[in-house]
């Protein structure tokens, strides 16, 4: 069976650590009998600064025709804060209705959490973020530009249908994990639009009566992902609270250089993504972590139903953190290809019980 893959390398460090995640793919695809077939497109802040080009409209409509999309990182200070990334990132989430946003944070050995006495047990959770909604979706609005009086406003705007279609999706995915436990997270009590979060939690929860649900509003929540991380198993919210408590899970579990993510539309095509920024500064030299964009890999492999190839490069990626053979999460601590070498051949070795 034959996978197409469009591939959006993208600034800086994007196209080393892409790179990386293929050639884990790629070896994946060889040991279980399955083929990729790889489209890569060329867009990003170099190819727009020499065709004024972001992501034109016949390449978009190819790209829908892919079965999944690997996104590198973008965003270079070359271009206007936000141009690249909301022509490319957000006309991917945006336009493809990619609603589910999901971000899993694991962490795989203790050594790697900044908190005192939290090591994998308490540290296992899935954020599910709404991805089509709230202020970013939204036009800036300037008013008296430049002036003493000016006053610029972004509205967080919110749908039932966008709500509740994130709410089942948490809920739905809760079922599926042991301990069936779903959080809601909000700021309700002060921003009260997002009583439309509280009130939908509510209705949905009742066509799911073996999930045990919670509410925190986000401040709390920040508070309990440092104080009690293991309170915490599935948790939903909104996309502009979603943005800002994975990246602090993130770091839980190691940091950006290992935090993945995922932009769904059940039954249509995902795009896959490592979460952290382009590090121009790095770029060229061979030192960024390729990690967050082969777990993002990893997870691409399980949506496409080659679970067996998925669940081997989950468990050769955990035994080189947990044996030791990654010594570091830091840059350059490693070299970009030497991590795809050791997990390229840790999966050679990984025998599933």
């Amino acid at each position: 069976m034959a996978h197409h893959i469009a591939v959006i390398a993208g600034d800086g460090i994007g196209p080393e650590v892409v790179a990386q995640g293929l050639r884990v793919m790629h070896a994946a695809a060889g040991r279980f009998g399955f083929e990729l077939d790889v489209t890569e497109y060329p867009y990003g802040t170099e190819h727009w600064i020499a065709t004024e080009e972001i992501l034109p409209d016949d390449s978009f409509a190819e790209i829908q025709q892919a079965d999944a999309i690997l996104l590198g990182a973008i965003g270079d200070p070359r271009a206007p804060v936000g141009l690249i990334e909301r022509g490319i990132i957000g006309r991917l989430r945006w336009d493809l209705d990619l609603y589910v946003n999901l971000r899993p944070i694991k962490l795989l050995d203790e050594r790697f959490c900044p908190l005192k006495g939290k090591g994998p047990a308490e540290i296992d959770m899935v954020i599910v973020r709404e991805n089509t909604e709230d202020a970013y979706v939204q036009k800036p609005i300037f008013e008296n530009l430049g002036t003493p009086s000016e006053v610029a406003s972004q509205p967080m705007s919110y749908t039932r249908k966008g709500t509740e279609r994130i709410i089942r999706y948490a809920f739905d995915l809760a079922m599926v994990r042991p301990r069936k436990h779903l959080t809601l997270i909000d700021k309700a009590n002060a921003v009260r639009a997002q009583d439309l979060y509280t009130r939908v939690f509510a209705e949905v929860a009742e066509d799911y009566p073996e999930v045990d649900t919670a509410h925190l509003y986000v401040d709390a929540a920040c508070m309990r992902m440092i104080e009690s991380p293991e309170s915490i198993d599935t948790a939903v919210t909104t996309n502009l609270f979603g943005d800002i408590v994975t990246d602090l899970g993130a770091m839980l579990q190691g940091g950006m250089g290992v935090a993945a993510s995922a932009n769904l539309h059940p039954g249509k095509l995902g795009l896959f993504e490592s979460v952290h920024g382009s590090f121009p500064q790095a770029a060229g030299k061979n030192i960024a972590n390729p990690l967050a964009t082969i777990n993002a890999c990893v997870m691409m492999l399980n949506y496409l139903g080659e679970s067996e190839a998925a669940q081997t490069a989950e468990t050769a990626i955990a035994e080189l953190l947990q044996g030791g053979r990654i010594r570091s999460l830091e840059v350059g601590e490693h070299a970009t290809d030497e991590i795809g070498d050791l997990v390229i051949e840790q999966m050679a070795a990984t025998t599933l019980a």
